[in-house]
């Protein structure tokens, strides 16, 4: 009673405070009855354990579905509906549904307080406004609900001076055990109260976020336009109508918020606009929503045409992520940096405007000191945290501007928490999303009220990726500040460029005061390593590709969607990225490859010894070197007396070149070979090929015999040619008497292994 007194703004009489500690002690009594009751029962029902049904104000419950106008003026009728349900083991008879007006809140603590109040409590809450302004229920039996309306004209509440006041609506009936009124179940509401403009109003910088998990991979197609392959037909469920991103874009355009964009969103939709590929299983199918990507594009470009745009970097990289374990890895914060430098350009692009890329978004506002040098070493001058991590430290008795200088050129853009949380629970619920929008809208009223001598500017900053039900919820209570009675709507940028307050709190946080619940939704270090090892590849992998962007850019991309915000609390969804990612590209480095041979056998002084490179990939390769290496020069040399011979490589998309090398064999027996692809700038490519060459140095008297051989050979066919020529005279007419054609030997270069069309990727498929 003491905190509902409080909140209230009144002070107990020492009556009451005497009738509180009584009741507290009857209260009291049935509990140590209830605990006496439990020792004493026998073992075997200790862990029989039945809940009670619900008694006093909570044997109904009330659901406020609907409250119109959110925020009355004078001349209005109030009308508030919503649902009664029993949930007590006794019908409810003889009741009504009534509305109670408490006094007014002074200030957002004590809304905050209020809204945590459940129960009725006599002589605290306010009488009923009663009279014909009630609803009958003649009975209402248990596990039942019902629906009811009540409709107060605003004169008969009696409002007081501007602000925000409590609302209750409450159930009154009885029950057979108690033949007498009582309260059965309350629900309580705010109303914000404004009579009149105010001539000093609040500056609100709604931000409304347009982001979504990464759906693109690094695979494409092999025709010459890449068709995109997606790891699924997900985002087609939300950019179409009634989907969570449709919602998004319909509701915005028609609110004045500034829109927070992922360029990956947009690169991802406009893909689909056009021709792409969806994973199903081991092979791709076709993708088919090309309409409604147009179409959501299109209704996106219309909703921005006024400018309002922020760009977050591609892919929206997870800052704190990589502040605390990312940025020692190196290479990471290269990544960052482009992500930061392509995102103007990607939105101006697709939506053909420029968008501001001065901002960062922290998850959740929650900043240190290292992830604002994150911030702003991809070149953002401006951060937006939120006022539960940049505390206040200095008493203020008001909400201070959102800008704050926080040294080195940066300002911190501080969210408000109590407005930028308000609508992260479950909003499916009409009575949840009822009590939200009123409680929003109280909140900034009595912030409005704080100081009316300031003009001040106050962000919000929602969750990263709204529910559709968030998003009507959000949408609804903007709405109702347009007519702009204690606010005015501005932009980020401008809240941004607001002259700060002096007094406001200044101080970055530690990091040790970074909160443990976001620190464990991290990105592990392992994955900055893994994204750093994909990107080595990459490396080597470009330098021998005469059209390297066919390969880095989206590899490049999807670099970036591994270190997005999207992962956090996936860590084996985004495990499973990155490997795919590696493993494609694996994949594609394999294409260039040496073909395997087997064991080689000279016979002789002087050889060639032939490599065989192919190119299984959909583009020339270039820049790169083979070299043959002979493990004994002394048996076997290459090239006038080295253990090292090399040549150039070129190959055409799709063919093998076959590579000869000069060998001179001094003494008989085997040598282990080692065939190596490198690049030009000797780094190795690909795995190492061995392969043995067995030396067969051939006698002169060996060679004398097999001379004789030979021409004894040549003298019997000589004497059978002329022996069947007679034989044979006058023979048919159609023989001409040509000589078979004998086999060659294989070209250096083969051309394409297949004509078929090639399947999906960078590569020639077999």
């Amino acid at each position: 009673m003491a905190e509902a007194a409080d909140i209230q703004g009144m002070s107990p009489s020492p009556a009451r405070r005497w009738l509180r500690r009584t009741a507290s002690a009857l209260a009291g009594a049935p509990l140590v009855a209830a605990v006496l009751a439990g020792v004493a029962a026998p073992q075997a029902q200790a862990g029989a354990v039945t809940k009670a049904p619900p008694t006093g104000s909570s044997t109904v419950s009330v659901a406020l579905d609907t409250l119109t106008p959110s925020a009355p003026v004078k001349g209005d009728t109030l009308t508030v509906s919503g649902t009664l349900t029993n949930k007590g083991k006794e019908t409810v008879t003889d009741a009504q549904v009534d509305l109670r007006v408490g006094p007014r809140l002074y200030n957002r603590t004590s809304i905050d307080a209020a809204a945590r109040r459940t129960g009725y409590i006599p002589g605290t809450d306010p009488y009923p406004i009663g009279g014909k302004y009630t609803v009958e229920i003649n009975k209402l039996p248990s596990g039942i609900s019902q629906d009811f309306s009540l409709s107060v004209p605003i004169s008969k509440l009696e409002l007081g001076d501007d602000g925000v006041y409590q609302l209750g609506v409450s159930l009154t009936g009885r029950t057979s055990h108690a033949q007498y009124d009582q309260v059965l179940g309350i629900k309580r509401t705010f109303l914000p109260w404004q009579s009149e403009d105010r001539e000093t109003k609040t500056g609100i910088s709604y931000l409304w976020p347009l982001i979504a998990s990464a759906h693109l991979t690094a695979e494409t197609g092999s025709d010459e336009q890449q068709t995109p392959v997606f790891a699924d037909d997900d985002l087609a469920g939300e950019i179409a109508p009634g989907g969570r991103l449709e919602q998004m874009v319909s509701l915005g355009s028609q609110l004045p918020v500034t829109w927070v964009i992922d360029p990956d969103l947009l690169a991802s939709v406009d893909a689909m606009t056009k021709s792409y590929r969806v994973k199903s299983g081991d092979t791709t199918v076709a993708g088919t929503n090309q309409t409604v990507a147009k179409k959501w594009l299109t209704s996106l470009e219309a909703a921005v045409a006024d400018g309002k745009v922020v760009a977050l970097p591609f892919g929206d990289p997870d800052l704190a992520s990589i502040a605390h374990r990312g940025k020692n890895v190196s290479g990471t914060l290269r990544h960052l940096q482009t992500a930061s430098e392509v995102a103007g350009t990607t939105v101006e692009t697709i939506l053909h405007m420029k968008p501001s890329t001065d901002f960062a978004w922290p998850v959740d506002g929650a900043i240190d000191p290292s992830i604002v040098d994150v911030a702003t070493s991809a070149g953002a001058h401006n951060v937006i945290a939120r006022s539960d991590s940049l505390q206040e430290t200095a008493g203020l008795p008001y909400t201070p501007n959102a800008a704050r200088p926080i040294g080195g050129g940066t300002t911190a853009v501080v969210s408000d928490a109590r407005l930028s949380t308000a609508f992260q629970g479950d909003m499916a619920d009409a009575g949840d999303s009822t009590l939200a929008v009123q409680k929003f809208l109280a909140l900034t009223l009595a912030l409005s009220e704080q100081d009316t001598d300031k003009d001040r500017n106050i962000v919000v900053a929602p969750q990263r990726m709204p529910t559709i039900a968030q998003a009507q919820s959000m949408a609804r209570a903007l709405h109702a500040l347009d007519d702009d009675r204690w606010t005015q709507s501005r932009t980020l940028v401008q809240a941004a460029a607001a002259k700060p307050d002096a007094e406001a709190t200044t101080a970055v946080p530690r990091a040790s005061q970074y909160p443990r619940k976001l620190r464990s939704q991290e990105l592990p270090t392992q994955a900055f390593q893994d994204i750093k090892s994909t990107q080595a590849s990459l490396d080597d992998f470009q330098v021998i590709l005469t059209q390297p962007e066919r390969v880095v850019t989206p590899f490049g991309n999807a670099v970036n969607r591994s270190m997005s915000t999207s992962w956090r609390g996936k860590p084996l969804e985004a495990q499973q990225y990155r490997d795919s990612v590696r493993t494609y590209l694996q994949g594609l480095i394999s294409e260039v490859q040496l073909i395997s041979k087997s064991d080689v056998t000279l016979s002789g002084r002087s050889a060639t010894i032939p490599v065989t490179v192919q190119n299984r990939l959909l583009q020339d390769v270039d820049h790169l070197v083979l070299r043959l290496r002979s493990e004994n020069a002394t048996r076997l040399e290459l090239n006038d007396g080295g253990a090292v011979a090399e040549q150039p490589i070129q190959i055409g998309a799709g063919h093998s070149q076959s590579v000869k090398f000069d060998a001179a064999a001094k003494i008989n027996g085997q040598v282990q070979m080692t065939a190596q692809l490198y690049t030009e700038d000797g780094r190795p490519y690909g795995a190492a090929m061995p392969f043995t060459v067995k030396v067969s140095e051939l006698t002169p008297t060996v060679l004398l015999v097999i001379a004789g051989g030979l021409l004894l050979l040549v003298l019997a066919g000589i004497r059978m040619y002329a022996h069947r020529k007679r034989a044979n005279a006058g023979g048919a007419a159609g023989d001409d008497g040509s000589e078979p054609e004998q086999p060659s030997d294989p070209t250096p270069d083969t051309g394409p292994e297949s004509t078929e069309p090639s399947g999906t990727g960078e590569k020639v498929d077999r």
